[in-house]
């Protein structure tokens, strides 16, 4: 990789790229796609061999939200041959910050979700995407400050080792860097986070299916591969996001039916926390740290330990959003201030300059950590008129994002 040619490359499409945010919005406010990606579907097949890019990589996005997740990263595919380079409009004025962004091929897990995040800013985002049979362009476009979009992954982690080594010499600033990036698995993060002060993060191992078989047939005990207790334990495949295959074991009779149900060949396992309030509901956070400094992006409360913000009903319950509205207002002076010292510690150790963490909070008031990742979604695009307190708090969270991407680019300049 050569990261020293610039020449000012801007992508030369004739059709401009929809992009992920206009996508997704569409999609929340109930917006039937289908229609689109027929038009999109036509526009690509009445000239596939000069197919816009721009269109197969919309249609790809479309595709992924009607669960079509195997076409849409066939249609991915065919953009990222035609060309690497996609310029999503997330400026809507002058443009005060070039940022260009490395993202990996993959659904919307794989990367850090960034056009959320930079939705009607003075940034202009470019994205290079990079990996098997995609190398570093001779030409990049110019820009002020490199950020790192790539989700860990066993997939990307000899990826993340190739651009970290690349970057070494880049003449631009460069934002959350791959070799931390790299420590984003679940069993690395618990190995970097469980020792510190005010987090219960349980040991979590990888193993291979053939350990948990043996388990299931009580060849082998749970206490073999789990040194930190018993059952119930959480197992989710290796690589997997949203809650996919994730679910609560009880028992060897229960491992061997969720084996059935599951072909992939490794998996984490981890004891469960039993986390519920007094109430009796659970309630899990996102923070994101900035610089450091942490902003919460949601609070989800559900009486179900599996917890997603879509799946917890929060838009069905006043009650709840009332609960997440008042918890947003008071966070600064409440939660962070509690915590401070813990969620110093943790960004510290993980050394990202944008990180998220899912987390609940224990009885004893400690940080039951969930996951610590890099490329959380982050928006603002549920209903105004659901959650009107959710835009002032997402524009803090922007405002600290684009506060970070000034900083570094005065670095750069300095």
């Amino acid at each position: 990789m050569n990261a020293n040619n610039y020449e000012g490359y801007r992508t030369g499409e004739d059709t401009p790229l929809i992009g992920l945010a206009k996508l997704m919005r569409m999609a929340y406010s109930g917006i039937d796609l289908a229609p689109l990606g027929a038009q999109l579907i036509g526009r690509a097949g009445a000239d596939p061999d000069t197919a816009s890019a721009n269109t197969m990589m919309d249609l790809s996005i479309v595709l992924q939200f009607r669960g079509e997740r195997g076409l849409a990263l066939s249609a991915q595919a065919q953009a990222l041959q035609i060309q690497q380079i996609y310029s999503p409009p997330t400026a809507s004025r002058r443009v005060a910050i070039r940022l260009l962004a490395i993202m990996a091929p993959g659904d919307l897990m794989a990367n850090t979700p960034l056009e959320f995040l930079l939705e009607d800013s003075d940034v202009a985002l470019d994205i290079l995407y990079l990996g098997q049979g995609l190398p570093l362009p001779h030409s990049l476009p110019d820009h002020d400050v490199l950020f790192i979009a790539i989700a860990e992954s066993d997939q990307n982690l000899p990826l993340l080792a190739e651009i970290e080594s690349a970057i070494k010499s880049w003449p631009r600033p460069v934002l959350n860097r791959p070799d931390r990036i790299a420590l984003m698995s679940r069993n690395a993060a618990c190995a970097l986070l469980k020792a510190v002060p005010g987090v219960v993060m349980p040991d979590t191992v990888r193993v291979g299916r053939r350990i948990l078989e043996q388990i299931s047939r009580m060849e082998l005990a749970i206490t073999s591969i789990l040194e930190d207790g018993n059952f119930p334990v959480v197992v989710r495949p290796v690589d997997s996001h949203a809650g996919q295959g994730l679910d609560k074991i009880n028992s060897p009779a229960a491992m061997a039916d969720y084996l059935l149900r599951m072909p992939d060949s490794e998996f984490y396992v981890a004891c469960f926390v039993d986390y519920r309030s007094k109430d009796g509901q659970f309630r899990k956070y996102r923070v994101v740290l900035i610089e450091g400094q942490p902003y919460i992006c949601h609070l989800a409360i559900s009486e179900h330990w599996m917890i997603h913000y879509l799946n917890a009903g929060m838009a069905d319950s006043a009650e709840k959003r009332a609960e997440e509205a008042y918890f947003m207002a008071d966070f600064d002076s409440s939660f962070a201030r509690r915590h401070a010292e813990t969620l110093r510690v943790i960004g510290e150790r993980a050394g990202l300059d944008y990180l998220g963490i899912d987390c609940g909070e224990t009885a004893a008031g400690k940080l039951l950590i969930f996951e610590i990742d890099s490329c959380m979604i982050v928006h603002a695009i549920d209903p105004v008129d659901v959650f009107p307190y959710k835009q002032p708090q997402m524009r803090k969270v922007f405002d600290a994002f684009r506060r970070m991407l000034g900083h570094a680019k005065q670095r750069g300049v300095a």
